[in-house]
């Protein structure tokens, strides 16, 4: 009997060893199905996120370009508008140089109008005044004679 018992034990050995590598087996292909679940699942999650960084970067760019625009606009904006403001106090400048010019060749003419009236004026006095020495001069030896 002693025979015949080791047979089975080594038999039960034996299928206890089947049933446990059969259960290894199944944690391993069940451990694979995981790994390549989660490859998978990380492949799939690192996609998406390239998806969602190559949108931001397109929309920062954009935005980017956007803002380029409007500063270049604007710059163009500002410098047509300081030429066109240079070029009315040009203008002005120019019209308050002609009318400078003119106000100052009125005062002139105005000045050397008042001085010819004023030197007549002097010699009319100073006819005046030798009419009236020699009115009165006449009417002093007119009395001297008397």
């Amino acid at each position: 009997m002693k025979d015949t018992a080791e047979p089975l034990e080594v038999q039960r050995e034996l299928r206890d060893m089947r049933n446990a590598l059969a259960a290894m087996r199944d944690r391993l292909e069940s451990a694979q199905a995981e790994h390549e679940a989660a490859v998978v699942r990380a492949v799939s999650d690192a996609t998406a996120e390239a998806a969602q960084l190559r949108a931001t970067v397109t929309a920062l760019r954009e935005a980017l370009e956007r803002e380029r625009a409007d500063r270049d606009q604007m710059v163009y904006a500002a410098v047509s508008q300081a030429h066109a403001e240079l070029v009315q106090l040009k203008a002005t400048a120019a019209t308050l140089r002609a009318n400078l010019e003119r106000t100052a060749a009125a005062a002139d003419a105005a000045l050397a109008a008042a001085r010819a009236t004023d030197r007549a004026e002097i010699g009319q006095l100073q006819a005046t005044i030798r009419q009236l020495r020699t009115q009165l001069e006449a009417g002093q030896q007119a009395a001297t004679t008397q």
